[in-house]
């Protein structure tokens, strides 16, 4: 690697809620610099949580990124000519880009109704322990448990 590593970047939050993890997933949602629409579909998308469960939408929505977030992933790790696929730990940061990521894809897949619409009811799915984004934080568990016994292939 060469030169330095960038610097962190403090992320600003959010305007609405004063949220920081609100922005990030604005930022994710993000198409080809359009932050006010991002915006738009991220604020609907808690108005009509807030409508439909009649609960504090940033509640639902921190419960839904603690249960979507993985504690176990798997890396593939190359040993004597064969491929392990070795279960690792997430570390912290990593884990909220991966909740984040699963969320907005499993809400891409969706189709025929508005994106705010579609990750709102995404959201209540995994608030609720359930939909595409906790199945497949699951899956993703479940495949690092099934090769727990290559675990001493991971690096130190």
């Amino acid at each position: 690697m060469r030169g330095k590593q960038a610097p962190k970047r403090e992320l600003t939050p959010d305007p609405k809620y004063g949220n920081i993890y609100v922005a990030k997933l604005i930022n994710t949602i993000m198409y080809d610099g359009k932050k006010s629409v991002a915006q738009k579909v991220v604020y609907d998308a808690l108005d009509l949580i807030g409508e439909k469960t009649k609960e504090n939408p940033l509640d639902i929505f921190d419960r839904a990124l603690k249960n979507v977030m993985p504690s176990l992933e798997v890396k593939s790790r190359r040993v004597g000519g064969a491929n392990y696929q070795v279960p690792i730990g997430v570390r912290g940061e990593r884990r909220y880009v991966l909740a984040y990521r699963w969320i907005i894809t499993a809400t891409r897949t969706k189709k025929g109704r508005p994106m705010a619409q579609k990750l709102a009811e995404e959201l209540i799915a995994a608030g609720n322990n359930e939909g595409e984004a906790v199945k497949k934080k699951l899956d993703v568990q479940r495949m690092a448990e099934a090769n727990r016994a290559f675990a001493h292939f991971a690096k130190r």
